[in-house]
């Protein structure tokens, strides 16, 4: 199982990492992957901000058209999970045709884009993926610089994927297996007593709740290994399955579970959002 050392890299151990003569077999890939999640789309504020500054060397990843397929009305959640096709696509632009080092950022680990691609990086099999702790706040408070430079690719190959398909549950396996839900969304949302997002409130009965924000400190930063395996240990089973509204900030929770050195759940990938899709479904709220 990763460490939280393998995990997560601080900013300075990123900036250190930099300064760093790397030979091509040894390139480290930085993708940004900031994206404003809020109740009024903004599609494009990620790639605005990234335009504007980055972390030298690092290329744009995009929740809404890499890390993500297009929504099915009436089927999808909001953030369905890229289709192979896409995903690899995706790595052909980023420039990564093998299992080599990768680091992820957004703003502060307030939007968790970054979990999703640490999340899709492995899943694809992958296993050198680290997220920056603290995001881009953090490299800014270590007197990081930023460019607005896009890298050169060069020449770029074929990535072959090992999928780990047992990191994701379905709905309809849900229902038949009955695993331990955790809930990442906010406590209000998850007790339906508020909705800012999606059309219908409440939870999937039998969840637990524990917001991804509660894993954080102020800073944007992770907890401390103990203090996440005490918020986590009573909610980390080895049935345990992660959601949240569109199985974006469940990745964060995932995230945390590995940091912690607990049992890692699995996905639902269509969360909260596609839940709702089907009436017949049950809905819980407190």
């Amino acid at each position: 199982m990763p460490s939280t050392q393998t995990t997560l890299i601080s900013a300075q151990a990123l900036k250190q990492r930099l300064t760093q003569d790397q030979n091509q077999e040894e390139k480290l890939h930085i993708l940004d992957c900031r994206f404003a999640m809020a109740a009024q789309p903004m599609p494009d504020a990620g790639l605005e901000a990234y335009q504007a500054g980055h972390i030298p060397g690092a290329v744009y990843a995009d929740l809404d058209r890499q890390l993500s397929d297009p929504i099915r009305y009436g089927v999808t959640g909001r953030h369905p999970l890229p289709s192979s096709e896409r995903l690899l696509a995706a790595f052909k632009q980023w420039g990564i045709d093998g299992d080599q080092p990768v680091v992820v950022y957004d703003q502060n680990n307030s939007s968790m884009a970054a979990a999703r691609a640490w999340w899709l990086l492995r899943f694809a099999g992958l296993t050198q993926v680290q997220v920056l702790d603290g995001g881009l706040d953090a490299w800014l408070s270590a007197e990081g610089e930023l460019n607005q430079e896009a890298p050169a690719m060069g020449e770029v190959g074929d990535f072959a994927p090992q999928w780990q398909t047992e990191r994701l549950i379905n709905a309809n396996e849900i229902q038949q297996q009955q695993p331990n839900l955790v809930d990442a969304r906010a406590r209000e949302r998850f007790a339906g007593k508020m909705e800012p997002i999606d059309p219908v409130a409440g939870h999937i009965p039998g969840a637990q709740c524990l917001p991804f924000n509660e894993l954080v400190d102020a800073l944007g930063c992770f907890l401390p290994v103990a203090e996440l395996k005490e918020k986590l240990t009573p909610f980390n089973q080895p049935d345990s399955v992660a959601y949240c509204g569109s199985g974006v900030t469940a990745c964060h929770l995932i995230l945390a579970c590995v940091i912690a050195g607990l049992e890692e759940p699995r996905l639902y990938a269509g969360s909260w959002s596609e839940w709702i899709k089907d009436i017949n479904r049950p809905i819980g709220r407190l």
